[in-house]
């Protein structure tokens, strides 16, 4: 029988010990790190067994190299504490201290992660999500362990998958849906599942991970962290089921989970666009979606054991439904929700809310950083006369903060003057009596905090920036 090659894991690649060429790793080789590539040599037997199991792996999880870029990635991204209350950059002092004795419980076996500290956000649909926080220590194992398992899979997955991958994003795939809609397919099939990573099966993606990985050691930590405790008001109670949501595993393991869905679609030849759990089918007909979701629906729930929201699920018109924050007209074209639009103004609302008792310069600045973001995120959309709209809704939101200062109507007066406002008009618009939203549109008001005022401030304007943004 032909004998299976040894790859090699040193620094962040892969390669061929015999060519040196860097490859990606595959069912007929056998991983190890360059420390341990004697030991794996040693272990190859021809036809041992029917398919070569990937194997060696806690030693490239814990090596130095792949351990440094995920202390780096978790310091980057920053966070909460977990539950022992140890920081990111408190993680450098206590490894010196403490290193060698995790390497080597991470290596026999022993290691037992913490629970993890639990917290709820709102979702942008209204209620609550769950989010598990764990401690940096986990967090770094979790994405050392990342690291090697997008290796050893990204390269298997579909190229209609653009959630959570190296050099792919949520723009690459809103540009290939809109390619599916400029090309006739105007129907979408929209999937909506139902708390996904807190539904997902353990017993299935263990089966999954243990088709291709024979390193018995990872494959017990990884369940560990899928079963590890969550701590809320200092209970912790088991997890039965579902990803930890929050952890740098998460994204890998449910990319894992949903390839079985992404293989199944394309085998029955359909176009669609898959960003973590929001997966997207693009048909021809009303009668086409309805077949699809049918017959998806019923993958997704029989052979997944996931759960669909049948309640958010549809299949519609492009235009009547949103994706990734953007919705797809008749032609192809990119808009951005009207969800998003609403997301924005309540974020800017918070912002600007009266009471806050910040400065002018800081509201300011916090504005300039939401919208930056936004408008990156949003280059894509034809929203010419959106930003407009958005810049005078802002701007008049800042004069009715601004206005808010003035406790007293001579202050107020005071700041119309000095922006070379008449006397006259000062007096009338100080004295008006109305509330802070209707003055806001006085014409003294706008001549005193007009555009240009803004820009000496520092506003930052989504029309004047859109063409700078579209060129990026």
């Amino acid at each position: 029988m032909e004998q299976k090659q040894v790859i090699v894991y040193q620094g962040d690649l892969f390669y061929n010990e015999s060519t040196r060429k860097t490859i990606p790793p595959s069912e007929d080789c056998e991983t190890v790190s360059g420390a341990e590539a004697g030991k794996g040599r040693q272990a190859i037997r021809a036809g041992e067994q029917e398919r070569a199991l990937i194997s060696q792996l806690m030693a490239v999880v814990c090596s130095p190299d792949n351990l440094s870029r995920a202390y780096k990635q978790v310091k980057q991204i920053k966070g909460a504490a977990g539950i022992d209350g140890m920081v990111t950059g408190e993680f450098a002092q206590w490894y010196k201290r403490e290193g060698e004795k995790l390497i080597a419980l991470l290596l026999t076996g022993v290691y037992e992660p913490a629970a993890v500290r639990s917290v709820e956000i709102t979702k942008a649909g209204g209620g609550k999500r769950k989010l598990g926080i764990p401690t940096v220590t986990d967090r770094i194992i979790q994405q050392a362990i990342a690291q090697v398992l997008e290796r050893i899979y990204d390269h298997t997955f579909s190229e209609s998958s653009y959630g959570f991958r190296p050099k792919r994003g949520a723009h690459q795939g809103l540009k290939v849906a809109s390619q599916h809609v400029q090309g006739g397919r105007r129907v979408v099939v929209d999937i909506d599942l139902k708390n996904f990573f807190d539904v997902v099966n353990h017993d299935r993606l263990m089966s999954r991970l243990s088709a291709r990985i024979g390193d018995k050691t990872l494959l017990k930590l990884i369940r560990k962290y899928l079963q590890s405790g969550i701590m809320e008001d200092g209970i912790v109670s088991q997890r039965l089921e579902g990803t930890p949501q929050g952890s740098p595993l998460s994204p890998i393991l449910s990319n894992i989970v949903l390839d079985e869905l992404d293989k199944e679609l394309e085998a029955r030849g359909h176009k669609f666009v898959r960003y973590a759990d929001d997966c997207n089918i693009y048909v021809r007909s009303q009668e086409a979606g309805v077949r699809v979701m049918e017959h998806t629906g019923n993958f997704i729930e029989t052979k997944l054991k996931l759960r669909i929201n049948r309640e958010k699920s549809k299949v519609c018109l492009s235009n009547q439904t949103k994706f990734l924050g953007y919705t797809i007209s008749h032609e192809g074209n990119l808009l951005i929700a009207e969800q998003s639009l609403k997301r924005l103004k309540i974020k800017i609302r918070t912002i600007t809310k009266r009471n806050r008792g910040r400065s002018m310069e800081r509201v300011v600045e916090e504005v300039n950083a939401l919208l930056r973001g936004w408008q990156q995120y949003f280059k894509l959309a034809k929203a010419g006369s959106h930003f407009k709209s958005l810049d005078g809704w802002i701007r008049r939101k800042l004069r009715c903060y601004k206005l808010k200062q003035f406790k007293r109507v001579i202050t107020l007066v005071r700041f119309l003057r000095s922006r070379g406002v008449k006397e006259f008009n000062c007096w009338i618009t100080a004295c008006s009596g109305k509330g802070l939203w209707r003055m806001s549109m006085a014409h003294s008001i706008h001549e005193a905090m007009n555009n240009e005022w803004f820009d000496f401030i520092g506003l930052y304007s989504l029309k004047t920036n859109e063409a700078r943004f579209k060129s990026l």
